[in-house]
């Protein structure tokens, strides 16, 4: 390899499928916030437009967080395994910017996980049905089989032992 900055542009490809992972994974989130516009008001109390809103508000920050920390330790882990002799970087490949002792295009594949995990996330999750009929998770743990339906049927007091 040769030329400047050869590990940013190793970097670029993978950047650019996380960012139009990211996209896509946007796009379907609006589709279904879209479609469940037609449904606010109904079902269980508290689960409006303004519910829904701050779920998602609640994944952006957490998302952001997560993303936060992964930066930070790759920060100190990068500045181990260096410092420690571990990695070494090619001076004439690298931008020259470093965070410390490492390059800050290594920082690169975090941000793409970063994209890549909650967008992946949203992207494999099941749309939820969109119906008054919730199941509930009453009774469960209680000799129940899937989440609110009974194994046996229900009996009245007077046939209980």
């Amino acid at each position: 390899m040769t030329g400047t900055a050869t590990y940013a542009l190793l970097a670029v490809p993978f950047l650019a499928f996380a960012a139009l992972v990211a996209v896509a994974a946007g796009v379907v989130s609006a589709r279904r916030r879209g479609a469940g516009r037609g449904q606010a008001g109904r079902g269980r109390a508290g689960r409006g437009r303004a519910g829904r809103r701050w779920v998602g508000v609640g994944g952006v920050v957490s998302a952001v967080a997560a993303g936060v920390v992964l930066l930070l330790m790759t920060g100190v882990f990068n500045n181990v395994i260096v410092g420690l002799g571990i990695v070494a970087y090619d001076d004439a490949l690298v931008s020259g910017a470093r965070v410390g002792l490492f390059p800050v295009e290594d920082l690169a594949y975090s941000i793409g996980a970063a994209l890549l995990l909650p967008s992946c996330w949203v992207l494999l999750e099941r749309p939820r049905a969109r119906s008054s009929a919730h199941p509930t998770v009453r009774g469960a743990g209680r000799g129940t089989g899937t989440v609110g339906t009974p194994t046996q049927p229900p009996r009245r007091p007077e046939e209980t032992p």
